[in-house]
């Protein structure tokens, strides 16, 4: 009888000590990040008495991020992620509800969770399903000047072959190999209308991104345009490709042009909203568009236009990163020299968000480059499009200096066109603005879609 209680204590204190936390479940909250809805939702799961968590962010297409530290106390609940610079402090309101405050770097805003079973998924009629009819093939290529493994798909039609093949180069950003950004994804729309059409494609993860292997945060654009070489000089070991072409949106348009300039295997590049001046450029004139659309008044329009434009004279006028950052830290030091600040964070902390987003490699890399530099020496033919309304890359700054450069080249084989009503991403729209793009059921236009595919059959008859 003794023996039987002590059991029976024993499996009451171990129900008590492994009893399901009441902050295990899926938790969907929206963030709003300038202007965009994102939605975010924290997987939290009980293991052995400990709460673990994965964070996804099903608008950009991101699944399973691993939490690294999830802790309840009492009942305020922590989550945190540190090499994405992601904190989370809430309190649970009741069973099905968490209030709190979402920090990411120096951005900060209030973020209210919700108990959720499932997640509403978004329509995008124009993304593809299986059965396909042709070849996806899973392909990893090395880039061996940086010791790296890249990840992608290779789609092909049907048959022996061999095919042209046109590379596909993603914008700014860790992109994976279908561009996924709000619920869409591009480049899995372009791929699978070009190879239904008799044309191969290999589009991959970025490094450091998904199944690609490398440091994203490192890289340059220079170093992912050695990657798209990498990807060519793949191609060229396969017996079922053919001519290779390039096509890049937004950076990847930049990108696009210098491999055409240096490697003779580019037989064509399509750039898809890509850019003509240097990104100072396209960044002071983006964030007056993108302000303006968003409803940012005229005065705070005007002080941030003074504002970066002094900041971006700092950064081109540096020897290199680390003298930009000493005299960006020195100049950033009076409030009168800051851009409108609409976060929550005060001037100290907006100073430094600042500093560290225009020191990175990558922008600083950016922000100095000349487009120009490499289209006057591209000689293979060229297809430039943008929409009427993107206000990433805007259509009336860049194509003008995008044919100049090419004139320059003596490329006869251009073909430039803005399309009516479209925006970065090529999709039909009101505005243009960037929230716009989460709420827009199409992911491409279907008349891009049409002229790109006619106009690289043109080229490979």
């Amino acid at each position: 009888m003794k023996k039987t209680f002590l059991f029976f204590f024993a499996a009451l204190f171990s129900g008590f000590l492994f009893a399901q936390s009441p902050a295990v479940g899926s938790w969907l909250g929206t963030l709003d990040a300038q202007g965009t809805n994102l939605r975010l939702v924290f997987n939290v799961e009980q293991k052995d008495g400990q709460l673990v968590s994965t964070m996804d962010s099903p608008d950009q297409g991101a699944k399973g991020i691993p939490v690294t530290k999830t802790t309840l106390k009492s009942d305020s609940i922590f989550f945190e992620i540190p090499n994405a610079m992601i904190k989370y402090a809430g309190k649970l309101m009741s069973e099905d509800t968490i209030e709190g405050l979402f920090t990411q770097g120096g951005f900060k805003t209030e973020l209210s969770l919700e108990k959720t079973k499932s997640i509403p998924s978004l329509n995008r009629p124009q993304e593809p399903k299986p059965p396909f009819p042709y070849v996806s093939e899973e392909v990893r290529f090395e880039n061996t000047s940086a010791n790296i493994t890249l990840a992608g798909t290779l789609t092909k039609p049907e048959g022996e072959g061999p095919f042209a093949c046109v590379v596909m180069i993603t914008g700014s950003g860790p992109q994976n190999r279908d561009e996924e950004i709000l619920g869409h994804k591009p480049f899995l729309v372009i791929a699978d209308h070009l190879t239904r059409n008799g044309i191969a494609v290999l589009r991959y993860d970025d490094r450091g991104t998904y199944q690609s292997k490398g440091n994203f945060s490192s890289a340059t654009t220079r170093d992912l345009a050695d990657d798209v070489n990498s990807a060519i000089a793949y191609l060229q070991t396969r017996s079922d490709v053919s001519q290779i072409g390039l096509i890049g949106h937004s950076e990847g348009g930049v990108v696009a042009p210098m491999v055409a300039a240096e490697n003779s295997s580019v037989n064509f590049i399509v750039l898809l909203a890509g850019t003509g001046v240097n990104g100072a450029e396209i960044l002071l004139l983006q964030q007056e568009l993108i302000g303006r659309a968003e409803g940012m008044n005229e005065k705070d329009l005007a002080k941030n236009k003074v504002a970066n434009q002094k900041i971006y004279a700092i950064i081109l006028a540096a020897k290199d990163d680390a003298d930009a950052k000493k005299k960006l830290e020195k100049h950033l030091k009076s409030k009168k020299n800051l851009p409108a600040n609409s976060s929550t964070m005060n001037d100290k902390q907006f100073a430094a968000y600042l500093i560290d987003s225009y020191t990175s490699a990558w922008m600083f890399y950016f922000m100095r480059l000349e487009p120009s530099a490499a289209l006057q020496n591209v000689k293979c033919p060229v297809l430039a499009v943008n929409g009427s309304k993107d206000l990433q890359v805007d259509a009336a700054q860049n194509l003008p200096p995008i044919k100049t450069a090419l004139e320059k080249a003596g490329n006869k084989d251009v073909t430039i066109k803005k399309y009516v009503g479209l925006n970065h991403l090529f999709q039909e729209c009101e505005t243009g603005a960037v929230s716009e793009y989460v709420k827009i059921e199409q992911t491409f236009s279907p008349l891009v879609l049409e002229e790109l595919t006619t106009w690289i059959l043109k080229q490979i008859e």
